[in-house]
């Protein structure tokens, strides 16, 4: 695996970054939960929660856009009412346009999920609005990027914490308009151990065929498979991956490979540090770590995970104080990158 050095090196010498969104100018005392999308132009947007902390009433959802080399001040672009606001994620279908969908409520059990819509690439933003009118707990993504499937459907990653630790996934075929949930994901408590889990990643192996990574509360990241489109799941399983009860993200790329980011700590709450990229070449059966990201003592969390027409861009929580980006090429030649860690 090479060190967050190399790695950075060899990045930016292949036309590739990594920046601070914010600076020590920011508006709010803390952030965290970002999330990330490419807009039709190919500016790259991120979004997160601010406020005085996480929890507090003043806490929205701020935005920033990445153009022409440089990212924008960060604008607050979504406060509903006066409780806090959490969990925002960006998502576009070309066909649609490009969305935004957040939490709002003051304890996660209740909160109702909202979104916006742009049509100029993240400048503007129509008035919020309920996913599903009356929900409460949680309807839509809850934390990762939904997918679009083969027949076109949206599948959203979404879990409660009402009464424990409950996924399931939440399906439009409609763009948006309705929602269709799944029952909640089969959990064996003698397999994962706590409250259950949560938050998960999801891509598409084959038609209609959905992996599901998850983040748990027995330092170890969990997974199922769907073969019917998100409709019906199979039981949770346990896989090798460490996890200290932290998000995590992934991808598919169009070549097959499976980019994971995620904090390799197997403790429940355990250190959110460090944060690796791995990647898997068999659709998520054995992982690969390939880059540390951030290695120091101190919080780097909750990371999202995007394909960009030129590669790859990670966004995460680095310290609750600011969210960094790495945009990383994947061009023709530019898997030597990871060639490193084969040697």
């Amino acid at each position: 695996m090479m060190s967050k050095e190399e790695f950075k090196d060899r990045m930016v010498r292949k036309g590739g970054s990594v920046a601070f969104v914010l600076e020590d100018d920011r508006p709010f005392a803390q952030c965290h939960a970002s999330t990330l999308v490419e807009a039709d132009d190919g500016s790259l947007l991120c979004a997160w929660f601010g406020g005085t902390e996480e929890k507090h009433p003043d806490v929205g959802i701020w935005l920033s856009r990445f153009a022409g080399g440089v990212w924008s001040s960060a604008t607050r672009v979504a406060k509903v009412n006066e409780t806090a606001h959490w969990n925002p994620v960006l998502f576009r279908d070309p066909r649609f346009g490009t969305f935004l969908f957040f939490k709002v409520g003051p304890e996660i059990a209740s909160w109702q999920t909202y979104w916006m819509r742009t049509d100029n690439c993240g400048r503007s933003w129509s008035t919020p609005k309920e996913l599903v009118p009356g929900d409460h707990g949680g309807r839509g993504p809850v934390k990762n990027k939904p997918i679009i499937l083969s027949d076109g459907a949206w599948l959203a990653p979404a879990s409660t914490e009402l009464e424990g630790w409950k996924p399931f996934s939440d399906r439009s075929e409609d763009g948006g308009k309705t929602w269709h949930r799944s029952d909640d994901f089969l959990i064996d408590p003698n397999v994962v151990a706590g409250d259950g889990a949560i938050q998960p990643t999801f891509w598409e192996s084959g038609p209609g065929v959905v992996q599901a990574l998850l983040r748990t509360t027995c330092g170890r990241i969990s997974r199922t498979q769907s073969s019917d489109g998100g409709r019906i799941w199979d039981p949770v399983t346990l896989t090798s991956l460490p996890n200290p009860n932290s998000g995590i993200d992934a991808v598919r790329l169009g070549d097959g490979r499976v980019f994971l980011v995620y904090n390799p700590v197997s403790e429940n709450w355990g250190l959110r540090t460090p944060l690796h990229l791995a990647v898997s070449n068999d659709n998520g059966d054995t992982w690969t770590d390939v880059a540390a990201l951030e290695t120091e003592p101190a919080e780097f969390s909750y990371p999202a995970i995007t394909s960009t027409r030129t590669g790859i861009a990670i966004s995460y929580t680095w310290k609750r104080e600011r969210i960094r980006v790495w945009q990383i090429p994947l061009n023709r030649d530019s898997h030597l990158l990871f060639e490193a860690n084969n040697r």
